[in-house]
C-alpha cells in the first residue's frame, strides 16, 4: 500500500510515521520517501487501521495509486 502524507516533512516526522505502522505489525516493512511525502508499507494488515492510527498520531494519509 502506498499513502501520500502531506505533513511529513522531516526526519523526525519519518520516524514517527515509521513507529505508528510498526506499533500496528512490528513485521511491517515501511519505506519512507521524504521528498516525494509518501510512504510504502507491506503488511498483512488493513489499510484502513494505518490510515487510522497514522490520522490520530498527527499525520493524515491519502491512499496513491
Amino acid at each position: 500500500m502506498k499513502l501520500h502524507i502531506e505533513s511529513m516533512t522531516c526526519g523526525g516526522c519519518a520516524r514517527s510515521v515509521t513507529a505508528t505502522v510498526k506499533d500496528i505489525d512490528p513485521a511491517a516493512t515501511v519505506d519512507i520517501d521524504l521528498p516525494s511525502k509518501t510512504v510504502q508499507i507491506q503488511s498483512a494488515q488493513p489499510l484502513a487501521r494505518f490510515t487510522q492510527a497514522l490520522d490520530e498520531a498527527g499525520f493524515p494519509a491519502q491512499v496513491e495509486g
